[in-house]
């Protein structure tokens, strides 16, 4: 979730040009949540620093309108991996952490009534029957890797079981375990150093595995988790952006200036290891992102960043969630330093690396994305349409109901399903040139154009085997506020779709005697702690009041196999996090015991469990410290 995008392909392609000595090797890295005007590629920011992405230019060709599939992450990762658009895969919303295995979508049964539209129930894991770029790349004789944010589903939908050969740090999480800077919460990855960044961490491993392979070409898929939620950073990054910090502009957030530095640290890493190991010349970048800027959280007093001269960000169908910054680096077929305005879409990257390989696709596969092989030789892609499929209420700022879009040339039409007066669509028309930040809607003037558009929408969807949101009817009149769709809701109450809101918390339930439970949910039947719904996050809570010193944490249980970890924080919520890890067995019941080293109070304790479908059951928790008086044993 999610976890704004950014795709480096530094793929292997066999391609005739003199300057390839053998089979190119291919690099994807794909920046979570990073929006257009994020960059220092477009002239739109005075703030943010992103030198090594310059230096990435420079090497390649800039699309100016680069598009993801979707406005959210699951749906986009989804669709460069497969070539297919989120219609046709199901996966709409950034859900693939929760527990729940879904993998047809459905449509939906039920909407409040205020909404005029159904939403259609999504897929939760990518499905392994899609064949994805890392199958095909693996067949054709490449060795493969996956380091970073994944978010398409935890085993068996990891990136080990979708042609990966490599996945690091094996996280099905929405973003980072815990923080960007460590200590982290991955389950079976810790930092080498205190506070280490992760990005830091990510690029230097994913270098030290290029240099690995000698016998083969590579592919290496370098999924960034910035810079995605939580909003943290090196501290003296920080500091050194807050006094750069213009109060009147609307990026005016140090921590994420600082968050977008060490992402474009990152990519400085990795291109010196290109270079240092020759690589550079034989080596395809894509470099892209998921989605817009999120403008609907709030970090430093405002949003994370602001999109402008777009409308809209991260979660909405206006420019500002979709269209997103975008290098292409392929030596030999797009000239250095090179710009283009062709449109392009997430979906376009597989189909266009088969090409460029001169591979086939796989009996029966399909794409619903294009080559763009003209395009990085410099020609036009006059005609070419690309869509995006979002349907779902997602209350940001900038909101529309459930929308599809198309991209022509100029023009892009919005259809809102449902939105019009008696169950029919409603449209909005832009011509983006004229109109980059969306604010004059055109479909009365131009009605033709509405309905052309609109039928190739309506064909997209058909061949997509789109399952489509469908009329409300229990909806109510009196109920319905059309004055907030499309615009700015009140500050605080916006939120983004990534898991169910039941999920999450049992604060007042006497039976827990005092413990909380977090991305997960708790009920005690017959003495037995049962935890349901478990997210990527899960974890029982408890402040440890008294205890203080060397503290031994006993407990029962009966889970999956695996290893998880003990954490304690002694400054309480928002103080720096210590940990002690431990190993289950799984299957049957079994008594842990984990040696917490605290040296002064505990302050709060989080016992953090396995993401699983089948309910984790807790018999006991026990807490003995030495400078805490009698153990604390919480019997359920």
């Amino acid at each position: 979730m999610l976890r704004p995008l950014i795709l480096l392909f530094a793929s292997a392609f066999v391609i005739p040009h003199s300057s390839f000595s053998a089979q190119p090797n291919v690099l994807v890295i794909l920046a979570d949540d990073l929006g257009w005007s994020d960059t220092t590629l477009h002239g739109t920011t005075t703030l943010y620093q992103t030198p090594n992405l310059e230096r990435l230019a420079k090497r390649g060709m800039t699309f100016t309108r680069a598009y993801s599939a979707s406005p959210l992450c699951s749906p986009t990762r989804s669709a460069l991996l497969t070539g297919q658009s989120p219609t046709r895969t199901g996966i709409t919303v950034p859900n693939c952490h929760v527990p729940q295995v879904v993998l047809q979508a459905t449509t939906g049964k039920k909407a409040p009534v205020d909404q005029k539209a159904i939403q259609p129930d999504p897929v939760t894991r990518l499905k392994t029957e899609y064949r994805t770029l890392a199958e095909t790349l693996k067949d054709a004789g490449y060795s493969t890797a996956h380091f970073g944010k994944w978010h398409l589903g935890p085993e068996p939908y990891s990136p080990l079981q979708q042609g990966f050969d490599v996945d690091l740090p094996h996280h099905p999480g929405p973003g980072p375990a815990g923080s960007f800077v460590a200590p982290w919460k991955f389950a079976n990855f810790k930092e080498k150093s205190p506070s280490e960044h992760i990005e830091d961490r990510m690029a230097v491993e994913a270098v030290a595995w290029m240099e690995q392979q000698k016998a083969k070409p590579f592919y290496l898929n370098y999924w960034m988790f910035s810079v995605h939620a939580p909003f943290d950073a090196k501290k003296a990054n920080i500091e050194m952006h807050r006094a750069r910090i213009d109060p009147k502009d609307a990026q005016r957030s140090p921590t994420y200036a600082a968050m977008i530095q060490s992402m474009d640290d990152a990519i400085g890493t990795l291109l010196d290891g290109l270079d240092k190991l020759k690589l550079a010349d034989n080596t395809i970048i894509i470099f892209t992102a998921d989605n817009g800027g999120n403008m609907y959280n709030e970090v430093d007093g405002t949003t994370p960043t602001s999109n402008r001269p777009l409308r809209g960000g991260k979660a909405t169908m206006f420019e500002g969630g979709t269209r997103v910054p975008c290098v292409v680096v392929w030596p030999g077929i797009a000239a250095s330093g090179s710009r283009s305005d062709a449109i392009i879409q997430s979906e376009d990257y597989y189909p266009t690396l088969l090409e460029g390989l001169a591979l086939k696709p796989a009996d029966g596969q399909r794409f619903d994305g294009h080559s763009i092989l003209p395009a990085l030789k410099g020609d036009a892609l006059a005609g070419k349409a690309v869509f995006q499929y979002f349907p779902h209420n997602p209350g940001v700022p900038d909101w529309l109901p459930p929308s599809v879009s198309v991209h022509r040339d100029d023009w892009k039409l919005i259809r809102i399903f449902h939105g019009g007066e008696k169950g029919a669509h409603r449209h909005l028309l832009f011509n983006l040139r004229d109109d980059l930040g969306e604010k004059n809607n055109l479909a009365a003037q131009k009605p033709e154009l509405v309905t052309e558009l609109d039928a190739m929408i309506e064909k997209f969807l058909s061949d997509t085997k789109a399952v489509v949101p469908v009329p409300n009817q229990a909806f109510d009149p009196s109920k319905y506020r059309p004055e907030l769709e499309g615009k700015q809701q009140p500050k605080g109450k916006a939120k983004a779709p990534t898991k169910p809101a039941s999920k999450g918390k049992d604060d007042g339930d006497p039976a827990l005697q005092g413990w909380k439970a977090r991305d997960c949910k708790a009920s005690v039947k017959d003495g037995i702690l049962r935890i349901t719904n478990i997210g990527s996050e899960c974890f029982l809570g408890f402040s440890a009041g008294k205890h203080s010193g060397p503290t031994t944490a006993k407990f029962r249980i009966k889970a999956k196999a695996g290893t998880n970890h003990f954490d304690w924080l002694p400054g309480g919520v928002g103080s720096q996090q210590q940990r002690t890890d431990f190993t289950l067995r799984g299957g049957d019941w079994e008594e842990i015991t984990v040696e917490l080293p605290a040296e002064g109070l505990l302050g709060i304790v989080r016992l953090y469990l396995p993401m699983q479908e089948q309910p984790v059951e807790i018999d006991w928790i026990e807490l003995a410290s030495k400078n805490g008086g009698k153990p604390t044993r919480t019997g359920f």
